[in-house]
């Protein structure tokens, strides 16, 4: 579906916007598109049903030039999604495209009618009207460059990988608590779980606990050194042995049989998630290093290269979409949202925001703590005055959020004594 406000807005029902789902979904669908054209009274000047496909993207730019589209003055469109090829092909040449939230797309439906009726054609309307009243309250989609929007989805592949990484792992987790609790306490209490290597080989392996209780020393040598261990190889297989031949409840022989085939499925899936995982980190470090931006935000504390990489992919290189530091902050999720009607005021978290951006925020504060002293002390700071770890970690990068916009506006790098040089974390870095 395709729509036009003032100068012919146009908006496509070909795919739904997914800023705010679930970490790692998509939602997405490809319809026949339906354009509408308005003029500034709100007449409607035409009307086209359109394919998703260089087709249907020929007949809209035919019918966008009947109605005065120009490369010089070219028409805006509204659209509610801000990917896909229908929106790449819309975004050549100066065309502005505005990414309308399906949501406020809603919003707005409500003001032309109580029933609660929708249809293509409505909704056309509907995000052809909201360009023609209220285009300056829409941010049109950033021109963020063709290296930016590459890093960005290499950054967000390999973000999902490691989503899917971690939902394999949580499976082969609970299916090991039905029949196989000598793993869980050979491989959980190490850094990376099941996901290492040498849990996954021995895994394979030894897929039940009868046959892990087979293992013999010189075997559980062989996996270690096989998964690139060098060093204490010899006590590691020690406890291997002595955790996987305790006693342990068992399963009767033909379900316990059963169980193993299943964990040997999840084990290639999961064996396939680690290397997609790996390989996509590899990608991202070698297109964000040759980014302009990369020097600015990895000397920032806490920001690695698959960090800073989703940072720069949620936020862009477009130094005109965000007005100031608040609209940055406000994007994120890390700045809070008041709700006021008479005597009520409230002042809470903001729900609706980047969720990307914002996981990675946290972890980026997180890590944060432990390389700039005056970032632990400005979150020693908020936990005295009684924030919860959570408000205290979001008030942290939201401060650093501003002091990224700022270092990338000036295209300054980050600078310590300048980032915290109030009295208050200057006096505890210095009592640390």
């Amino acid at each position: 579906m395709i729509s036009t406000g003032y100068r012919c807005p146009w908006y496509d029902g070909g795919a739904d916007d997914t800023s705010e789902s679930l970490p790692g979904t998509t939602n997405q669908k490809i319809i026949p598109s339906r354009s509408t054209n308005v003029t500034a009274p709100g007449e409607l000047l035409a009307k086209r049903r359109i394919s998703d496909d260089a087709a249907g993207y020929r007949i809209l730019l035919e019918l966008l030039a009947e109605h005065g589209d120009s490369p010089e003055s070219p028409i805006p469109v509204a659209i509610e999604t801000s990917r896909g090829l229908l929106v790449a092909a819309l975004r050549t040449g100066r065309r502005r495209v505005f990414a309308i939230n399906p949501l406020a797309a809603s919003r707005y439906r409500d003001r032309h009618g109580v029933s609660r009726k929708k249809s293509d054609l409505g909704d056309a309307l509907v995000l052809a009207n909201i360009l023609r009243t209220d285009m300056a309250v829409h941010r049109p989609l950033p021109a963020d460059s063709d290296q930016a929007q590459a890093i960005a989805v290499l950054a967000r592949a390999q973000q999902d990988a490691v989503w899917n990484r971690q939902q394999i792992g949580n499976q082969i987790r609970s299916l090991l608590r039905e029949y196989y609790p000598a793993a869980l306490d050979a491989f959980l209490a190490k850094q990376g779980g099941l996901a290492r290597e040498e849990a996954r080989i021995i895994l394979a392996k030894a897929p039940t606990p009868t046959e892990a209780s087979r293992l013999s020393l010189s075997q559980l040598r062989s996996v270690l050194k096989r998964a690139g261990r060098v060093r204490g190889i010899e006590e590691e297989a020690d406890r291997l042995r002595g955790v996987l031949r305790a006693e342990y409840a068992h399963q009767p022989a033909a379900v316990e049989d059963a169980f193993g085939k299943q964990l040997l499925a999840l084990l290639k899936q999961l064996e396939a998630a680690c290397q997609a995982s790996e390989d996509l980190a590899e990608a991202v470090d070698a297109c964000f290093r040759e980014h302009p931006d990369a020097e600015i935000l990895l000397s920032f504390p806490g920001l690695g290269v698959q960090f800073a990489a989703r940072v720069l992919a949620e936020t862009g290189d477009d130094r005109d979409r965000f007005a100031d530091a608040r609209g940055l902050k406000a994007y994120a999720g890390s700045a809070p949202i008041t709700r006021a009607s008479g005597k009520k005021h409230y002042v809470g978290r903001r729900m609706v925001k980047n969720n990307r951006l914002h996981h990675a925020s946290y972890l980026w504060a997180f890590s944060s703590l432990r390389s700039s002293p005056g970032a632990q002390a400005h979150y020693r700071h908020r936990r005295d005055l009684g924030d919860w770890h959570a408000q205290a970690q979001r008030h942290l990068f939201n401060r650093l959020l501003g002091q990224l916009f700022h270092c990338l506006q000036k295209r300054v790098l980050f600078d310590e004594q300048r980032a915290f040089n109030s009295p208050v974390s200057s006096s505890t870095a210095a009592a640390a």
